[in-house]
Formats: structure tokens, C-alpha cells, sequence
């Protein structure tokens, strides 16, 4: 079948969704029509090292995905955004991405060069308007893995494994395929098993992942990998604090010093995020803490304030996340009045990921998770009804049935934004709740 002739159907009936972690389903940006099509190598959360793998061992796979949806979009120019500093990535990315006239993209290593807003930029020059998409400026961006199940869903095959990067405190630190719905705990057996008795995971990230115990947890087509860490490490500890004494500490230790704000990625590139005037909104309430909620408005979550730039080891990130629902629950949007205009210090304050590592006392963990064939073989797997951006699908087996490796269990309604999701092993169901299909080999 030539690439062209895919329809945007057949990505959402083969589950693809944005595998970068924000699962946002495929087949809506490849029926839409954009000058840009930019893939994202950037992977710039600290000890996270899946895209790297996948770009070193499925470079033609990638690069066929995106020619597949560079036709789909009817994009003029493909570029592929890579971090300069990842030479085996790209030397194995750029002869690929030549045969299919894709330009390559260097990037910088450091913090959040993933981030949409920044690629966009670095790869067009072009600034998406204030809470806009890639596509109100021409562009399509999706994450290299994403672009790989894109060439496997031209072949008729759905999306029933997730590369993940298993590092930190493991014997083996690696990167390998995981049937979804495998749990964390046969993660991390894969990888050896933790090499301390009482430790905590960030799930797809330290810095806009989650901090979690739950072992029998399980992957998903958005996760990205699992980071352990001692349970006494300080990161943990900070993470671990209730909402409660992060807003009480921020209340009376704020000294106003915007280091959050002249650090923010998104206040650089000239969107109206101010951090540190987000605080202000822990000592008001009613209209006043509303009118402080607005600098809030277009955070990305990316953490720097919180966990980097903040001298007081303060939560200007959390304090942002209250701020956008306080906006909701009062029915207000704030809108940027002014053109998104590049601040002058814009790259005299980019953070180098050897400088982040540094500040969240993460640098004896940083360690290469070099890829391995071999995959978990799980005896049972749950498969989650929601692993996109929309609404759950719904399931369409039922207890006791013989299903195949890649059946659909769960399928969306007509017109609902969402994906099929697929069973990930031959087996039997053995039970079905309004959240996952569970399946026993």
C-alpha cells in the first residue's frame, strides 16, 4: 500500500497515539494539512534514554513513519529535531532521513529542548501563538516512536508494545520492548531489580513525570520509562510532600525574587508566565487570588521553577497547576494581549542537562540503558480502556474469551476523540472493569 493512500482511520483503529507521554491520538494530526512536519528526538528529561535507543536501532522504521505522515499532512518540509551530543543516534538517523529528503535539525543539550513550543521555534522560527497548537503556525510534531508505530500501522500491525528506559537505582539500567500492560514490578526484574529495598519511581520522568510506589502499576502506550531512586533521596522527599506544606512554606518563605520566572522556558520565548507572581495567589483568596491565577495560565509544566531555578527549594510549578484550575473553576481564560516576542536573554539562560542532573543530585544515576532484544514475558497483562487523550474506549470482548497478540479489546464511538486499544498477549480475558480489560496468557 503507498504511503499516501493511509488514512487517518486506520492509525486510530491500529492505536497509534503520541508515545513522547502525551497520548494525543495519531490519526487527528494526520488528517489535518501543515507546511511542517517535525519529528522530536529531543528526550531531554534527565536519565530517560529511550529515544535515543529507539533512533539508534530503528532508524529506517522511524524515517519511513514520518515520510508516511509528511504525505498524509501534505507537508512541504520534514525535519527532524536531534540532540547534537547523541552521535550514534544521529549517524544512524541522517542516511535515512536523506533517502526520504528529511532535513536534520541539531539541538542543544538542554532543558526542555522537547518541549513543542521550542522545536517549533529552533526547527521554523516561527512562535505558536499564546495556548496555541504546532498547527496554528503550519507544523505537525510527533515523537520518533510515535513515527515508528505510524510505519507499523501502514502494515496492518497495532501498537501492542512500549519502548521504555529503564535507569537509576537498577542493576542493569537498559532500554527494551514491553508487551502493554506488563507491570513495573516485571520492569524492573527485566532490569535486574532496584539495588536498594525501599525505593520510588518516577514514571516517564523526573521532571513532568509522577512519583509512584505501585509496583503492580502497568505500561501504557504514553509511558516512556522508569526512573528509581532510593526512597530517602531528595528528590523523592520533595515530591513526597502534601499540597498542603508546599502552599504554607510557599506562603511564608517567597521572597519574590523571580529566578522562577526569568528562568521559565515559556516566559523566554515570550509567553506571559510569570511563577513568581503565581505565588502570590498562596496569601489571597476569591477575586485576588484569580487576578494573581492568570501568570499561571500558559505554564507547560516543565518543572524548572520547582525543581531548578527556585533558591528556596520552593513549588512554583504546583502553585501554577492551582492557579489554571482556580481559572477554570471561575470560567475565566486568561489571553495574551501582547505579541509572543523572544526575550533578549533567551539563550544566555538555556539550563545544560549536565547543570540539572547537578541541581536534583541525580548525577551518580546517569548511566547509558543500552538496548535489549529480549522483552518481559508476562503471564497476565491489564490493558487500560484509556491510554490516549479523549475518552476511554470501550471494551468489546467479553470475560472468558480467547483472544489473539494484537486483537482489538476496546474500540471508541463514532466521533469520540480516543484510540483502540489492543490486547498485547494470546490469551484469555479474565476480567473486565470500566478501566481495563485484564488477560491471562
Amino acid at each position: 500500500m503507498p504511503f499516501a493512500r493511509m488514512k487517518p482511520e486506520t492509525l486510530q483503529e491500529m492505536g497509534v497515539v503520541g508515545a513522547g507521554g502525551g497520548g494525543f491520538p495519531t490519526h487527528v494530526k494526520a488528517a489535518s494539512r501543515a507546511e511542517y512536519l517535525l519529528a522530536n528526538g529531543a528526550e531531554c528529561e534527565p536519565l530517560l534514554h529511550k529515544d535515543f535507543e529507539i533512533m539508534c536501532h530503528h532508524a529506517a522504521e522511524i524515517c519511513a513513519g514520518m515520510a508516511t505522515m509528511r504525505d498524509m499532512v501534505g507537508a512541504q518540509h520534514a525535519k527532524f529535531g536531534i540532540k547534537e551530543k547523541n552521535k550514534e543516534a544521529v549517524a544512524a538517523i541522517t542516511p535515512e532521513a536523506a533517502k526520504r529528503s528529511i532535513e536534520m535539525v541539531s539541538l542543544g543539550d538542554f532543558y526542555p529542548s522537547g518541549d513543542e513550543y521550542e522545536l517549533v521555534y529552533l526547527a521554523t522560527g516561527r512562535l505558536i501563538p499564546a495556548g496555541g497548537l504546532p498547527l496554528h503556525v503550519d507544523c505537525v510534531v510527533n515523537n520518533v516512536e510515535t513515527l515508528y508505530n505510524v510505519h507499523l500501522a501502514e502494515k496492518g500491525k497495532p501498537v501492542t508494545r512500549k519502548f521504555v528506559s529503564i535507569t537509576g537505582a537498577v542493576k542493569k539500567p537498559q532500554s527494551f520492548w514491553a508487551p502493554v500492560g506488563t507491570t513495573f514490578r516485571e520492569l524492573i526484574a527485566h532490569a535486574g531489580g532496584a539495588i536498594t529495598p525501599d525505593f520510588g519511581m518516577f514514571v516517564s520522568g523526573i521532571m513532568m513525570g509522577t512519583l509512584s510506589f505501585d509496583l503492580d502499576d502497568v505500561v501504557t502506550k504514553t509511558l516512556t520509562g522508569l526512573i528509581v531512586l532510593p526512597k530517602d533521596h531528595y528528590l523523592i522527599t520533595r515530591k513526597s510532600a502534601p499540597l498542603e506544606a508546599m502552599n504554607r512554606i510557599g506562603k511564608s518563605a517567597c521572597d519574590q525574587c523571580s529566578y522562577c520566572t526569568e528562568f521559565c522556558p515559556r516566559y523566554l520565548l515570550g509567553y506571559d508566565v510569570q511563577p513568581h507572581k503565581v505565588m502570590r495567589t498562596l496569601g489571597f483568596t476569591l477575586s485576588g487570588k484569580e487576578n494573581w491565577s492568570q501568570w499561571g495560565e500558559l505554564c507547560c509544566a516543565c518543572g524548572l521553577c520547582t525543581l531548578y531555578a527556585c533558591p528556596e527549594d520552593l513549588f512554583p510549578k504546583e502553585a501554577c497547576d492551582q492557579a489554571r484550575q482556580t481559572l477554570r473553576d471561575a470560567g475565566r481564560k486568561y489571553v495574551q494581549s501582547h505579541p509572543v516576542r523572544v526575550h533578549p536573554m533567551k539563550e544566555f539562560r538555556r539550563v545544560p542537562l549536565s547543570m540539572l542532573r547537578k541541581r536534583l543530585k541525580v548525577e551518580e544515576w546517569e548511566s547509558h540503558a543500552p538496548y535489549r532484544s529480549d522483552s518481559p514475558n508476562p503471564k497476565q497483562v491489564r490493558i487500560r480502556l484509556k491510554q490516549h487523550a479523549g475518552k476511554p474506549s470501550t471494551a468489546i470482548v467479553k470475560e472468558g474469551q480467547r483472544v489473539k497478540a494484537g486483537e482489538t479489546v476496546g474500540r471508541m464511538g463514532e466521533k469520540e476523540l480516543g484510540a483502540s486499544v489492543h490486547s498485547s498477549i494470546a490469551g484469555t480475558v479474565k476480567y473486565i472493569t470500566d478501566q481495563s480489560v485484564v488477560i491471562e496468557a
